[in-house]
């Protein structure tokens, strides 16, 4: 029997706003992770598809559950924004030490007059992507459910079928928590929330004496956390597309999964959100904005660093600074690995780099151009394009390494394309979960080669690609 924990509303009042998901009138199981239900302890075998329906569209409230929004505020796209929120999702409580949070459940005090409903495709969207992140190894909240909810909602395009996304995450706090106490200049509370914070995904940082020990701990740790998800992010081509600091995790992992995509064509400074217009979250941008994002918590625990704002920025600069030379060192280490180099130098970035600018020169696919580097290194050139900066590059590659073995472990055949996302999604608003099923079936093999995941690979046709992503709500 599924029991809630939720320690989140044992904080103070002020950290949230308890309130039940909306009534839908249809609600209608369209899939259930049972793996994941299996790790937070859910046996699938006591639940009809009816009960999950109920359950996670919200209409069913277990033993334990305490409903609540959580509050937050955010830079979005650089600029302060006091309030946000958790305006269309209701976090049902714990299991297992995890987060199990409705997206599109309904409004909330937060709502700033939306809806709270989300359409069908941003649901589906991200079931398959979140999922194939877990399968490659990155850090990342988790997909338990998706409904449909019998109702349309309307969106800029007209009405689109609702939905509701079960979301698993080892929490949703995020810089913009703290941000929200700091506009409010409540200082108390953003020492509850850092001490939450520390006990649920720091523990070995409550050994530390002082509150400012601690705080300082916490932005070191974080940007050993966020730096290595960047890298890993960088390996797959991935481009989060809205890293403003309401959607920056202090657990460190991926979360909100809104206009994101994978690249097909290499570009340092890649970006498709439709609402990101001069590329401040572009693909190699998101190195420098991780680390603005982590000031910008770190401006928020000052006053618990020192008194003195300007001892406290000292602090800062002394202790935490010095750290963000990790970013760029773990993405070309990522990056260096992608190429059969297991034993990094300095002095390799330039033999990476000169691969990613032949990539961008040549326009080519970022994951088949990686796929195909073992058969390149036998001498055969048929994916790419020979020019003298690719003969240079195998020159100096050659003498590097010994050998591409495992690097079919590494680098994966397939990827959650965007336009074979959008087409599972064009399918499923007609009826049709069957694209959406095999997609996320497939994407759980993601280095396999066999000839269903060969016509996987495929980037897109012109018609096909997909040049602008799009916020869920």
């Amino acid at each position: 029997m599924i029991k809630f924990e939720n320690t989140y509303s044992q904080l103070p009042q002020n950290f949230y706003a308890k309130v039940n998901p909306a009534r839908f009138p249809q609600p209608n199981l369209i899939r259930f992770n049972k793996d994941l239900a299996l790790e937070l302890r859910i046996d699938p075998s006591e639940y009809s598809k009816n009960d999950l329906a109920q359950i996670f569209s919200g209409q069913k409230i277990l033993p334990g559950s305490v409903p609540l929004a959580m509050a937050y505020a955010g830079f979005q796209f650089g600029h302060p924004v006091p309030q946000l929120g958790d305006g269309r999702a209701h976090l049902l409580g714990e299991l297992a030490g995890y987060d199990i949070q409705l997206k599109g459940s309904g409004q909330t005090p937060f709502s700033r007059k939306g809806d709270g409903r989300s359409a069908l495709g941003p649901v589906l969207r991200e079931y398959i992507v979140s999922e194939a992140m877990h399968t490659l190894g990155v850090p990342t909240t988790r997909a338990l459910c998706a409904v449909t909810t019998g109702e349309d909602v309307q969106r800029q395009f007209g009405a689109e079928p609702g939905g509701v996304f079960t979301r698993v995450a080892e929490s949703h706090i995020r810089v913009g928590t703290f941000q929200y106490f700091a506009f409010k200049e409540d200082i108390e509370s953003i020492r509850i929330l850092l001490e939450y914070t520390i006990k649920r995904h720091y523990p070995k940082l409550a050994k530390l004496e002082t509150i400012s020990e601690k705080a300082l701990a916490l932005l070191i740790e974080l940007t050993e956390k966020q730096s290595d998800l960047i890298a890993k992010w960088t390996s797959f081509g991935f481009i989060h597309g809205v890293m403003n600091t309401d959607n920056f995790s202090l657990a460190g992992i991926t979360i909100d999964y809104g206009p994101c995509a994978f690249m097909d064509e290499f570009r340092f400074h890649k970006a498709f959100s439709s609402i990101d217009r001069n590329g401040r979250y572009s693909f190699f941008n998101q190195v420098p904005i991780a680390q603005w994002n982590i000031l910008r918590l770190a401006d928020t625990l000052l006053p618990l660093i020192d008194e003195n704002e300007d001892n406290a920025i000292k602090l800062v600069e002394n202790k935490l600074i010095p750290e963000f030379s990790k970013f760029e060192e773990k993405r070309i280490k990522a990056l260096a690995t992608k190429i059969g180099i297991n034993d990094y130098k300095e002095s390799d970035k330039k033999l990476v780099m000169s691969f990613l600018e032949y990539l961008e020169k040549e326009s080519l696919d970022f994951t088949l151009a990686f796929r195909n580097l073992p058969k390149l290194y036998l001498g055969d050139k048929d994916f790419y394009k020979d020019t003298i900066e690719l003969n240079e590059f195998i020159e100096n590659w050659k003498k590097r390494i010994i050998s591409t073995e495992g690097l079919d472990k590494i680098n994966p055949y397939i990827i959650p394309r965007n336009h074979q996302v959008e087409q599972a999604i064009d399918f499923a608003y007609k009826g049709d979960y069957s694209h959406f099923h095999f997609l996320v079936e497939k994407l759980n093999s993601p280095f396999k080669e066999d000839d269903e995941n060969q016509k996987l690979s495929i980037p897109p046709n012109n018609d096909e690609k997909v040049y602008q992503t799009f916020c869920g709500t």
